[in-house]
């Protein structure tokens, strides 16, 4: 369903043109009930993203990071969050984009990419859509110490963790990223079927 015919554009504004766009638009949106209605938006652009849980089915393993999220620890979060790998598209492919990530953060270079959904992540203000994607790994894929990039500020500890102890850890409150908890869900229900230790 289109909604192209709802929405009359009165004005934008830029409010933030730094590390991403940050825009003021305003303008008419017709409700269901055909009133025309005056609404103000902020709208935060950064690019779309992509994400990857990679996965170890014959050990029961996946790959996660831990890193310092500024907006995490503003907002309560005193600690170092637990992630997949993700990062911003910029001008690549998701696939493409994923690939180097992957293997820029974790240092394994992923033998196979398979992209299972796209969601926005936060719609009510930010424009961002993320692509989901899982990968198979072995031990023997790592090529490089992984870590990150030093100049953009990044400083990344690799993990490797039991599928089940990574579940456990959304339980507790540990894992509080919503992409790690959408991937980790959808591997629950799709790539770990059997059951896991300490399960049901």
């Amino acid at each position: 369903m289109s909604v192209v015919d709802r929405i009359r554009v009165e004005d934008v504004r830029v409010l933030s043109d730094d590390w991403s766009v940050l825009r003021k638009t305003t303008f008419r949106y017709r409700r269901t009930d055909e009133i025309w209605q005056r609404q103000s938006r902020e709208t935060y652009d950064r690019g779309n993203g992509a994400t990857i849980l990679l996965y170890d089915p014959e050990r029961f393993t996946v790959i996660l990071i831990r890193q310092f999220r500024y907006a995490a620890f503003v907002n309560g979060w005193d600690d170092l969050l637990i992630e997949t790998p993700a990062g911003l598209l910029d001008d690549a492919t998701p696939e493409d984009r994923i690939r180097a990530e992957t293997e820029e953060e974790t240092g394994f270079r992923v033998r196979n990419v398979r992209r299972i959904f796209e969601a926005y992540m936060s719609p009510g203000s930010v424009t961002e859509k993320m692509f989901f994607f899982v990968g198979t790994y072995h031990i023997n894929d790592r090529v490089r110490a992984g870590g990150g990039l030093a100049a953009e500020g990044e400083d990344i500890e690799v993990l490797e963790i039991d599928f089940d102890q990574a579940l456990k850890m959304i339980e507790s409150g540990i894992i509080r990223d919503a992409k790690t908890i959408m991937l980790l869900q959808y591997a629950a229900l799709n790539l770990f079927k059997f059951p896991l230790s300490g399960g049901n």
